[in-house]
C-alpha cells in the first residue's frame, strides 16, 4: 500500500499508529503537483508491478455564489476536485490495462448530483468529475478495470470549518448591504447543522470505500450515506420541475434572499407535462 498525504499533512499517520512496514510505503503528495504524482506511480512500477487499486479522495470546497469566484478560484478548485485525480487515472491506466484489471474508486459526493447554492464552483468540480468517470467505465470495461464512484452526503464532522471563502464571499458574509449576504449566512449554519446531526462518519464512508473494492461487480456509483440515497431516489422518482422547486423551498428562510421585492411566496412548481 501507497499511503499518501501532503508534506505537512503527513504526522496525522503517526497521531493515528500508522508506520511503514515491508508492505506499507507513506509518501508525500500534493495530488496537484505533477511531479509527486508521476514518482509515486513510477515507484509502484518500478517495485511492485504497478497499481491494482486507486483511490482518489483529495478534495477542497469554495463557498460562493457564481458571482464571487473568479478565475483563480475556479481553476484551484477544479485543480484538486477534478484535474489532478483524472491525471493520477491516467498515470496507472497503462498498467491495469497491461494486466487485464484494476480497480479505481473515486470519492465523489452529493453535490456530483445536485447542486447548492453558494456551491457552484465546487459542483462543478463533482460535476465533472462523475461525467468523466462515467465515460471511463465505459472505455476501459474490456480489460476489466471496475470503476466506482463513492457519493457520500452530509457527514458528521468538522469538514465545513475548512469550507474555503473567496475574497468576494469573504467580503458578503459580512456585508449587511451585499446582494448575497443573506445567502451566506443562512446557508452555511444550515449546512454546519445538518452535518453535525448526520449519522454518517468518515469511518463509515471509509467503510463503504472498502466495500466498493471487493465487490466483484461494483456499481458506477455508489451512495455512501442515508442522504445519498435519499437524494438519489427524489431525482429518479420526482419530475425535474418539482423537484427542483422542492429543493427551493427546503432552503433555509428562502423569503429573505435578494431584494426585498422577491421576497413574496413561492408559486407553485410548473406544469412537468411538455
Amino acid at each position: 500500500m501507497f499511503l499518501t498525504a501532503r508534506q505537512e499533512s503527513l504526522p496525522r499517520f503517526d497521531v493515528h499508529a500508522v508506520g511503514e512496514s515491508k508492505n506499507i510505503r507513506i509518501r508525500p503528495l500534493d495530488v496537484t503537483n505533477a511531479e509527486e504524482r508521476e514518482a509515486i506511480i513510477a515507484e509502484a512500477e518500478r517495485d511492485w508491478g504497478g497499481i491494482d487499486f486507486l483511490i482518489n479522495n483529495a478534495g477542497i470546497s469554495y463557498r460562493a455564489v457564481v458571482e464571487h469566484v473568479e478565475e483563480q478560484e475556479r481553476l484551484a478548485q477544479m485543480d484538486v476536485n477534478f484535474r489532478s485525480p483524472m491525471e493520477l487515472i491516467r498515470l496507472v491506466l497503462p498498467g491495469m490495462r497491461a494486466k487485464r484489471g484494476g480497480r479505481i474508486v473515486t470519492v465523489s459526493s452529493v453535490g456530483g448530483m445536485m447542486a447548492m447554492p453558494t456551491m457552484a464552483a465546487y459542483s462543478a468540480s463533482k460535476f465533472a468529475l462523475e461525467g468523466a468517470h462515467e465515460a471511463l467505465w465505459y472505455e476501459v470495461r474490456p480489460w476489466g478495470i471496475r470503476v466506482s464512484l463513492v457519493q457520500p452526503g452530509f457527514i458528521h464532522s468538522d469538514g465545513f470549518q475548512k469550507v474555503r471563502y473567496t475574497p468576494k464571499s469573504g467580503r458578503s458574509e459580512h456585508e449587511l448591504a451585499d446582494p448575497y449576504h443573506e445567502h451566506y449566512v443562512n446557508m452555511a449554519p444550515f449546512i454546519a447543522k445538518v452535518m453535525k446531526s448526520s449519522r454518517a462518519t468518515p469511518e463509515s464512508v471509509a467503510e463503504v470505500v472498502l466495500k466498493t473494492m471487493g465487490r466483484k461487480r461494483p456499481p458506477l456509483r455508489v451512495p455512501a450515506t442515508f442522504d445519498a440515497r435519499g437524494f438519489s431516489l427524489l431525482r429518479r422518482i420526482l419530475p425535474r420541475n418539482t423537484y427542483h422547486w422542492l429543493l427551493y423551498k427546503m432552503l433555509p428562510r428562502v423569503d429573505t434572499w435578494g431584494p426585498s421585492s422577491s421576497r413574496v411566496s413561492l408559486p407553485p412548481p410548473p406544469d412537468d407535462k411538455p
